[in-house]
């Protein structure tokens, strides 16, 4: 007797107007935790996204679930800038300068807040969208060694810790505005990197596996 061939179920593509909802609840919550914190409403987040509380729980059960994807959603981001930086930019030292700018626009320190507590911050995605832009921003500090242009002393840890601080919102309305700086004292850490070195860091390196256990 002849065996019938098992055709695979096809599984079925989110429709585009579904996407576009899961982008804009994702853009109004990253929005949002910079401005609230990680404990703002979901129905504020709903009403920014221009979507309904139902569209917002349909795609995120439950706030660790939008905080990962927010979180993921910028380190996925600011790893491609690394990828563009290293593609675009013939100088190795200026590689890393776009990177490092583009990253602070991106608000990476404004995550740190959600990741604390409760939060599974080893989740894989989590895990995974770290590793990439640890090795990107390696390849690229690397790079810029071999050509003479990086201190020696500086690790990528160091790097993000500052890249973290200087785009974190400050507290208190005493600081409204001052962001408008904060390209403007970047520039003066990257200044900072090149070689040869005009000082002696005191301390110890940051390392990663610190940074990972916060």
């Amino acid at each position: 007797m002849e065996t019938a061939t098992r055709v695979p179920r096809r599984v079925p593509r989110p429709r585009a107007d579904a996407l576009r909802n899961r982008e804009r609840i994702v853009g109004a919550a990253q929005e949002m935790f910079i401005e609230f914190g990680p404990e703002v409403p979901f129905d504020e987040i709903a009403r920014r996204a221009g979507v309904g509380n139902a569209t917002v729980y349909r795609n995120f059960p439950d706030r660790d679930a939008l905080v990962r994807e927010v979180v993921c959603t910028v380190m996925d981001r600011t790893a491609e800038n690394a990828e563009l930086a290293l593609a675009e930019s013939g100088d190795a030292f200026e590689a890393l300068s776009r990177f490092v700018h583009a990253s602070v626009d991106e608000r990476v320190g404004a995550l740190c807040p959600m990741l604390s507590g409760n939060f599974d911050s080893n989740h894989p995605d989590l895990l995974a969208s770290r590793e990439r832009i640890e090795a990107l921003v390696e390849v690229m500090m690397e790079r810029a060694r071999a050509a003479g242009q990086l201190r020696t002393d500086v690790t990528v840890a160091d790097l993000m810790v500052t890249v973290t601080q200087l785009s974190r919102p400050l507290p208190g309305t005493v600081c409204e505005g001052f962001d408008r700086f904060v390209h403007r004292h970047l520039q003066l850490f990257v200044d900072g990197l090149r070689a040869p070195a005009r000082s002696e860091l005191p301390g110890t390196a940051a390392t990663v596996e610190e940074l990972r256990r916060g």
